[in-house]
């Protein structure tokens, strides 16, 4: 599994204490310096089933600086994957990524349901 975060981001700290404090592997990925392609965020975003508004990061800085919150409902996907490609700070985080699935964010119930032993 890849544990997508960026080391600032107390949500992120959070979930990786939950990782580590249950001995589950993963291989760490800074998104800040590795940002997800837009073939990697398309591919996540159909293992996760989730819509794709819901990989932006809508409480960050860039997202208000661009003014997203009017912009993204008049863009296509691909504009949108486009977008989200060009910096990590866009993309919610963490990211949860194993062969069959994605986590988006961290709720302790969605880990310990995907992770169970």
């Amino acid at each position: 599994m890849q544990f997508i975060c960026y080391p600032k981001c107390s949500t992120c700290r959070k979930a990786q204490s939950w990782l580590d404090e249950r001995e589950i592997p993963y291989t760490l990925r800074l998104i800040r310096e590795e940002n997800p392609t837009a073939e990697e965020l398309r591919r996540w975003q159909q293992l996760s089933g989730l819509p794709l508004r819901r990989f932006f990061n809508t409480s960050g800085l860039q997202y208000k600086a661009l003014q997203l919150k009017e912009k993204l409902p008049a863009m296509s996907e691909e504009e949108q994957l486009a977008l989200l490609a060009t910096d990590g700070m866009l993309v919610k985080r963490p990211l949860l990524v194993g062969e069959d699935f994605v986590l988006v964010g961290f709720r302790e119930a969605d880990y310990a349901e995907r992770l169970k032993p």
